[in-house]
């Protein structure tokens, strides 16, 4: 991939997930803000450009991801997000919510900041829970008809909707929303950086949370990035 400053962040994460970690390192929002120019990112986040262009060079370079999503129909995935990230979320909220739970009532009084990660976390995973459930209900089901009807040629079936472009503005404003209760949540919490006389507990509760909003972002990120513009390019050509 030939990269510039005005390639856009979305599209150099979207042809290699790995350029993720850098775009991380210099705090640079590349799942829900990521249709932002190498240029744009560079001037908001005090980076110089070469340096940048060059890292991200590089990991072309060495290092590519094995999974090549955006080859993949939106219908198979659909599946991977489903099997992937979204049982991911089911399985881990329960675990994370009773770590922090112990935490408030062990260490609350010394770190009134458990608080408000609590409350932040319970209030994600409930959207996210309600979120997770309008893809699977509604708009996966009709990715997988897009796909049908171009491989039979045939008329796309009647949906809740006039275009698809409607639910997914819906879905990256939920993003969106997921985004900023992270940021805030590693704000609390010091980056994941448990005090230096934590217990185990401590320590543990801090890696799930860092190990789930690792996996949350490259799941926006396949939504927002890959899976919704299929989506969308696919319904435009079977309108035509």
């Amino acid at each position: 991939m030939n990269i510039n400053n005005k390639t856009l962040v979305s599209n150099i994460v979207a042809e290699n997930y790995k350029s993720a970690n850098i775009f991380k390192s210099y705090g640079i929002d590349f799942c829900c803000n990521g249709n932002r120019s190498i240029e744009t990112v560079c001037n908001s986040n005090n980076v110089k450009e070469n340096i940048l262009i060059k890292q991200l060079s590089n990991c072309f370079n060495t290092e590519i991801d094995t999974n090549n999503y955006q080859s993949w129909d939106i219908d198979f995935l659909s599946d991977y997000i489903y099997n992937k990230h979204h049982k991911y979320i089911e399985k881990k909220v329960p675990e994370i919510k009773q770590y922090l739970d112990k935490l408030c009532k062990v260490h609350g009084v010394g770190h009134p900041e458990l608080f408000e990660i609590y409350k932040l976390f319970t209030e994600s995973a409930n959207d996210l829970t309600t979120h997770m459930k309008k893809e699977e209900f509604i708009l996966f089901p009709y990715f997988k008809k897009l796909v049908e009807a171009s491989k039979n040629n045939t008329v796309v079936s009647s949906s809740q909707f006039d275009s698809v472009t409607s639910p997914i503005a819906m879905m990256h404003e939920e993003h969106d929303n997921e985004g900023h209760r992270f940021r805030k949540i590693s704000e609390l919490s010091n980056n994941y950086a448990p005090p230096v006389d934590a217990c185990t507990t401590y320590k543990v509760a801090y890696l799930l949370l860092q190990e789930f909003e690792n996996d949350l972002h490259k799941h926006i990120h396949l939504e927002n990035n890959i899976l919704f513009k299929k989506g969308v390019e696919l319904e435009k050509t079977l309108q035509n």
